[in-house]
């Protein structure tokens, strides 16, 4: 049987990667060595680092859903994909809060491009990336697999490609 399922995942830097490993690496010392609560503080939040989010699709049963990628291993629950009409690529701020003992010190702003798929009034996001080229390769891709338009709204002016 083929497989006609299509899977996006946001890619992490090799910094962030490197750092999510470090950290989890400096938990299970300190769980070992030092202080439990301490190291699994230091797990919990590699993981977080870790952790990949995405859309799957499976074009054969019409069904999506929203990923959570940990070290190739997927999760999310399956739904049934709306009548969707044309998918948005447009380009939002995105804020990361850094925290210290509890209270937020400061917010960290990114800018980030979305991949909205639209059916009636409503939406839901299909992927996120910070290139503006990668963002239109998968919405060509889409385009292609759902049969539906692209909205180009990266720019002030929209445009429908």
């Amino acid at each position: 049987m083929e497989k006609y399922t299509i899977t996006y995942l946001r890619k992490n830097s090799v910094i962030k990667t490197i750092f999510g490993v470090l950290l989890g690496l400096a938990g299970l010392a300190s769980v070992l060595f030092l202080s439990i609560l301490m190291g699994f503080m230091c797990i919990g939040y590699s993981l977080k680092l870790l952790l990949r989010e995405g859309t799957q699709i499976d074009l054969a049963s019409k069904t999506y859903r929203t990923v959570y990628s940990f070290f190739g291993l997927l999760f999310g629950k399956w739904q049934p994909i709306p009548p969707v009409e044309y998918v948005s690529v447009f380009k939002t701020r995105e804020g990361t809060p850094a925290n210290l003992y509890g209270a937020t010190v400061a917010t960290v702003q990114t800018s980030i491009i979305h991949l909205n798929l639209f059916y009636g009034s409503k939406h839901f996001t299909a992927y996120k990336t910070e290139d503006k080229e990668d963002a239109f390769k998968v919405a060509n891709h889409l385009k292609l697999a759902l049969d539906i338009d692209i909205l180009d709204a990266t720019e002030k002016e929209k445009k429908w490609l």
